[in-house]
């Protein structure tokens, strides 16, 4: 029961990609950060019911990190669109994600992540939440109150910083990977 409720959050967060996608595109930026929040909160719960059950499904740790590259994916590009991220991080991180993606592919366990990709996952979400924190929520908090910055900018800073440690870990955990010796089964 409990991989299937795993396996069932999976799917639902594939799903949010296209909304996701669709608020950027119409410049809904608060609903983009609340549907990317929920895509975060249901990888880390399914994640959580996966391993209460004693381990996922074969086809969940091939669909779960689909679903994450999906989720991810959307705000990656709009970011370097709009010039806030440069185009060939984006493009090595989004290549190294197709990489993976094949490799699991030949995977019969469907090659789980390993603790690097997992961690790079959570602070990829965390910088993507940082980096579309809209404009509009201050929180009270104007420019000049919070180092001279307001707090949006402050959060769009914190985020762009945290982006390079998670491209780092993507690409240390690719090699992880792909290490001749690693577990194929």
């Amino acid at each position: 029961m409990l991989r299937r409720l795993a396996d069932l959050l999976t799917i639902l967060r594939a799903l949010l990609g296209l909304p996701l996608l669709l608020a950027l595109a119409a410049g809904q930026e608060g609903l983009a950060w609340i549907l990317l929040l929920l895509g975060g909160l249901s990888d880390a719960a399914d994640g959580f019911l996966a391993r209460r059950a004693g381990g996922g499904s074969v086809w969940g740790a091939r669909l779960d990190p689909l679903t994450d590259k999906i989720l991810i994916s959307a705000p990656l590009i709009w970011l370097a669109a709009r010039g806030l991220l440069p185009i060939w991080a984006v493009w090595l991180l989004l290549a190294r994600e197709l990489l993976i993606s094949s490799w699991r592919a030949g995977q019969l366990s469907g090659g789980p992540a390993s603790w690097g990709g997992k961690a790079k996952t959570i602070l990829q979400f965390l910088a993507l939440l940082l980096l579309l924190w809209p404009a509009d929520w201050t929180l009270g908090i104007q420019p000049g109150g919070a180092g001279g910055y307001g707090l949006p900018l402050l959060l769009q800073v914190v985020g762009w910083w945290l982006f390079w440690p998670s491209l780092l870990l993507a690409l240390s955990s690719a090699v992880g990977y792909l290490r001749p010796g690693r577990s194929h089964s």
